[in-house]
């Protein structure tokens, strides 16, 4: 059962006014310590008494953390800006369209006004069992209640399930992931580059978390390349709701096409596995291909194999095979 929980523990909360001043706050408490961008995802662990911090730094204040500035026909995104502001800057909707799609379709207009784009892709994996507090794989338990006779699992995971079946619920990441994004992330003095592909881990590294960041890490910002910059871009959702809802399955997808003919393309599902999920068999397959029925049908077969469903979620692989389909088809495509 889960355990009960009554007050919600005190913390210390800071609120630094620079990026230095965050990184040497969050190196003196380390582990202790809890990152808060939008609050979004910190409010629901701190009022279900789930999550425990002693520390809590707010980056509120840390305006230089916001922005979205041109990188060589690039961009890179601050990471405390708002899905607001990705949603509508003119850059992004120009060069990088579908991540624009993917902000403006996150949650509701009140969070997306709240919510950041660090915030989004650095989210916590939204199983019930795991939010309600169940002991289970993903909080330091010995069993994954969602993966049992009697779960309830539809939301959950189709591909790369170890132990955890709980899924990536991000709808930036894999537009992000789709466009070959990299994320810059300081501690200390140091900073590391990390590109997106890399920056979410499944349970097979580690089944804790979601992404590398670890204890003194700061996510600062996220950069774009030029290289798919006023390409073909596609990005759907599918969900139970047409507002609020997290993505039973997303799509995102970059197409470089000479003609009728792709030459090179990104592909990758998300709401399917604890990652982001690139389909580079599929990739491997469209290339060289025409932009048509054909290829669409050949890609979503190939899209689905090795999908093992749960009791309650089969109804994702024909998802899955339908957006593959869309995406090569350009259907609502969005382009520059």
């Amino acid at each position: 059962m889960p355990p009960i929980r009554d007050a919600m523990p005190a913390f210390e909360l800071f609120q630094p006014g620079s990026v230095s001043d965050a990184l040497g706050i969050l190196d003196r408490h380390g582990a202790d310590a809890w990152v808060m961008a939008g609050g979004m995802d910190t409010f629901d662990w701190l009022k279900d008494r789930i999550k425990k911090p002693r520390v809590v730094v707010d980056l509120g204040m840390v305006n230089e953390l916001r922005g979205i500035k041109d990188a060589g026909g690039g961009l890179e995104i601050g990471a405390m800006t708002t899905l607001t502001t990705v949603a509508n800057n003119p850059l992004v909707k120009e060069r990088f369209p579908m991540l624009a799609e993917a902000a403006l379709i996150v949650a509701s207009p009140q969070i997306r006004n709240q919510g950041t784009a660090g915030g989004n892709v650095s989210q916590d994996a939204r199983c019930w069992y795991y939010r309600a507090g169940w002991p289970c794989y993903r909080a330091g338990g010995n069993i994954c209640y969602a993966d049992t006779p009697t779960a309830v699992n539809r939301e959950h995971a189709i591909f790369n399930a170890d132990r955890c079946v709980a899924v990536n619920p991000s709808d930036t990441a894999p537009a992000l992931v789709a466009l070959d994004a990299s994320f810059v992330i300081k501690n200390g003095s140091s900073e590391r580059v990390v590109p997106a592909e890399e920056f979410f881990i499944g349970p097979g590294i580690d089944i804790e978390r979601l992404t590398v960041l670890r204890p003194g890490d700061l996510l600062t910002a996220i950069r774009l390349p030029a290289t798919w910059a006023g390409k073909a871009h596609y990005f759907e959702k599918v969900r139970d709701r047409m507002v609020w809802d997290f993505a039973l399955v997303n799509i995102a997808a970059s197409i470089n096409a000479s003609g009728s003919t792709i030459a090179d393309s990104r592909m990758v599902v998300n709401g399917v596995s604890a990652t982001p999920y690139r389909l580079t068999a599929v990739e491997d397959a469209i290339r060289g291909k025409a932009r048509d029925k054909a290829t669409a049908d050949m890609a979503a077969e190939i899209a689905v194999r090795g999908a093992v469903p749960l009791r309650h979620n089969a109804y994702k692989i024909p998802l899955v095979k339908a957006l593959v389909k869309r995406a090569i088809r350009g259907e609502a495509e969005w382009t520059s």
